[in-house]
């Protein structure tokens, strides 16, 4: 399922980006769609930030402007966002009633800065205003002379003035006169809308799994905490163990009990395998038979290059190599989700290491690219007659496992 949302940057009186409001979008038509409920929009906008996309890189290590509406902000919903890349909007529908005023307090104590948006001044607003940091005064909606009121009345209190929705260079040498420090609109630029493909709730628990499975040292409350959420990964995963090919005497009856009886670096692979079937659970069968395969083959392939101890890095990176056709989503961004080492990293995405090479030729050998396959093979020196012998192993062991 595609996600999106918009960004704005914010500049400062040098026209340098020093921020970008994010804002909700249903789709890739750039406006706010008519009738969205206003608080399912900024818990959607907060909720994508921080799990489909990833925040910093998001808002480009600068902050982020996030609209919020009352009951977001009384209930504190905003406060999975850091505080110190932050600044919670108020929209200009609150009003200032003591609960609100009670809620602003103790965000800007935690941390946030506070902007209000669209501010016009009315009576019962002024207890409110004493609270922000930030005023965004519209420029489509409010005079000159409104302006100038503004920065007047409010300059005791050492407020930044934001003016947003400028739309000409006349209008922003206009306000940056008038004291104005912060601007945004079209004059700068419209909304960007970024889009990227959510894990679905049926493969997160798998990516999350996954992801424990790459600690350095394993955690087992953490991976126990993670197959509670999805009762299939456990199921799975004990019916692997427990099936002929391990050949035990006795059933494994929990996560910590097969680590006894496999030890930690077979343990790891045995359930990143269950985790990656899992995640290709909605895709063609072959995608996990041929991750399964390349994963077989790296692994065998390790004696015969010199990398003797490797084989579990091998076989990880085979097995991960096809992430991003399992998942939709770029390989960089998933390894970075899931916390690979650095050197699985490298392997994975570049083929200057001696595993990033052997990885490169499991799959020039499987795509058929004979000419890479005999310059890959040369640099690791395997023999390349060894080749189809390993591959035909490997699909079988892969066809003999496959179905958990």
């Amino acid at each position: 399922m595609q996600v999106f949302v918009a960004r704005q940057p914010i500049f400062d009186t040098r026209q340098r980006v020093v921020a970008y409001e994010l804002l909700f979008r249903a789709g890739l038509e750039n406006y706010f769609p008519a009738g969205t409920d206003g608080d399912l929009a900024s818990l959607r906008v907060i909720n994508n930030a921080l799990s489909t996309f990833d925040f910093d890189k998001l808002v480009d290590g600068k902050k982020a402007y996030v609209n919020v509406t009352r009951r977001i902000l009384c209930d504190a919903l905003y406060a999975v966002l850091p505080a110190n890349k932050t600044v919670i909007e108020i929209l200009e529908s609150v009003s200032a009633d003591p609960e609100t005023l009670a809620a602003v307090r103790a965000a800007r104590a935690a941390g946030y800065q506070i902007a209000l948006d669209d501010f016009v001044a009315r009576p019962g607003l002024a207890p409110l205003v004493s609270l922000v940091h930030i005023l965004k005064v519209d420029l489509l909606v409010t005079s000159p002379n409104e302006r100038r009121r503004i920065r007047d009345d409010t300059r005791r209190q050492k407020l930044m003035l934001l003016a947003e929705k400028v739309e000409s260079a006349a209008e922003f040498r206009d306000a940056a006169a008038l004291g104005y420090t912060l601007f945004q609109g079209y004059f700068f630029q419209r909304p960007e809308i970024i889009s990227r493909e959510d894990i679905p709730p049926s493969k997160l628990t798998y990516a999350r799994f996954l992801r424990e499975l790459q600690a350095p040292e394993l955690d087992f409350q953490g991976l126990e905490r993670v197959i509670k959420h999805d009762l299939s990964l456990s199921v799975k995963l004990l019916k692997f163990l427990n099936s002929a090919a391990f050949g035990w005497r006795g059933r494994v009856t929990s996560l910590k009990h097969a680590l006894v009886l496999l030890g930690e670096r077979p343990f790891r692979k045995w359930a990143s395998l269950i985790a990656v079937v899992g995640l290709t659970d909605d895709r063609p069968p072959e995608l996990a038979l041929v991750s399964l395969a390349r994963a077989r083959l790296a692994e065998q392939l390790c004696p015969l290059c010199g990398l003797g101890g490797r084989e579990l890095d091998a076989f990880l990176i085979g097995l991960l190599s096809a992430l991003d056709a399992m998942v939709g989503r770029p390989l960089p961004e998933l390894l970075a989700e899931i916390n690979v080492s650095a050197d699985i990293d490298a392997a994975i995405l570049r083929q200057d290491t001696p595993l990033g090479t052997l990885r490169a030729l499991t799959v020039a050998y499987e795509a058929g690219a004979w000419a890479d396959v005999t310059a890959l093979a040369g640099k690791l020196r395997v023999p390349e007659d060894a080749l189809p012998e390993l591959a035909r192993r490997a699909m079988e062991w892969a066809s003999e496992t496959l179905p958990l």
